[in-house]
């Protein structure tokens, strides 16, 4: 798996590939104990550990990140991020057969990288050109993959199967790894992490009081975002059909 992902510093190549392995592996053994969650018990325990690591360090970390930084700093370096991410969005929205996003998606990162100084400003969606949100997750389930069991990755959270596998492309591809000095790759990833982080802060209270079971929570709503991106909203109106 390493020799696939060269450019990836060792602190993230080593998760990277342990966490897709352990979903091929886990989704192989999958059983029909529980046809939502068939690895509960992994997972629940999985749960926990993700858990306490973003207790005891990314949290806190994020809660920093959000202190020391001020709302604009922050606004421009998640529009930064959202701009290196929309080539590899317009190649999933061309491989679902969606020219026209693709086109927009090329067009927002042509306007944001340079009339918006180097993706700071959003200066794109303004202009008529809407964010899209494609991955190859999402390609694979519009050609008819199957999502596969529910698995929670080590340090990456919730995914199917089917994302697992899909996660070192779409790692490589929203992430600049064309950046050759070390130091400023590795420090661009740990702060990209830490802001994706600090805006699920404001959630986090509001989850814990209102659920019962966390877990479970987490992992329906997981698998119906997924659904809906997967099938563009038509999820919702099979789900209609069905109860009717």
């Amino acid at each position: 798996m390493n020799a696939g992902i060269p450019n990836l510093p060792a602190a993230l190549r080593r998760p990277l590939a342990v966490a897709t392995l352990s979903a091929l592996l886990l989704g192989g053994c999958a059983t029909a104990g529980n046809p939502v969650d068939p690895l509960e018990g992994y997972n629940r325990a999985m749960f926990s550990f993700n858990e306490q690591v973003d207790k005891a360090v990314v949290k806190p970390v994020a809660q920093a990140y959000e202190f020391v930084l001020p709302d604009v700093a922050r606004t421009g370096f998640g529009n930064f991020i959202a701009n290196l991410e929309d080539p590899w969005i317009a190649i999933n929205s061309l491989l679902q057969g969606k020219p026209a996003d693709a086109l927009s998606g090329l067009m927002r990162f042509a306007f944001n990288s340079t009339f918006g100084l180097i993706g700071l400003i959003d200066i794109a969606t303004p202009m008529g050109l809407p964010k899209h949100d494609e991955d190859l997750g999402q390609t694979l389930g519009s050609w008819g993959v199957g999502e596969g069991a529910y698995v929670v990755l080590p340090f990456f959270g919730p995914r199917t199967v089917r994302d697992a596998v899909a996660l070192p492309a779409d790692f490589l591809g929203e992430n600049p790894w064309l950046i050759h000095h070390v130091a400023t790759r590795n420090s661009y990833i740990a702060l990209r992490f830490t802001h994706i982080r600090s805006t699920f802060l404001g959630t986090d209270r509001a989850v814990d009081e209102a659920t019962i079971d966390k877990y479970a929570y987490i992992r329906d709503f997981y698998l119906e975002q997924r659904r809906y991106k997967v099938s563009d909203g038509n999820v919702m109106r099979e789900y209609e059909d069905f109860e009717d």
